[in-house]
């Protein structure tokens, strides 16, 4: 799914729901699956959801790595990287390990980062105290 420079390779799309596609219900599945349209439901892949530049969501959304240019609204669950790209948004909450926000993207919700420890890229300042 993702190359060394954290690019998308769309090589394979396993289930695609096209631009002019609207789609409603719960959808279970493996592999990559890439929206285009509109989705009114839940989406539990085991693999990597795309959501595209005009593809909008209306639910939660479970998945590996999952990848945001169009508009979510509901939670997100990614159990590796979630990355919001400048033209996404998402309004609800997420729950990720792993997080990359560009530039101009919306997130309006709590954001829970799971296996990171505390200490992880924590620099600490030492500062003195100026005497009178």
């Amino acid at each position: 799914m993702f190359k060394k420079n954290n690019t998308i390779s769309n090589e394979r799309v396993d289930t695609l729901i096209g631009k002019s596609s609207n789609f409603e219900g719960k959808l279970n599945a493996e592999g990559t699956v890439r929206i285009d349209g509109q989705f009114k439901g839940d989406i539990s892949v085991d693999g990597d959801v795309i959501l595209g530049v005009e593809g909008k969501m209306f639910g939660d959304i479970s998945a590996n790595n999952v990848i945001v240019s169009g508009i979510i609204e509901g939670n997100v669950t990614a159990s590796n990287l979630l990355k919001l790209n400048a033209t996404g948004k998402i309004l609800g909450d997420i729950h990720v390990s792993s997080l990359i926000v560009e530039d101009k993207a919306v997130f309006e919700g709590k954001c829970t980062m799971k296996n990171v420890s505390s200490t992880d890229n924590v620099s600490t300042l030492n500062t003195k105290k100026a005497k009178a």
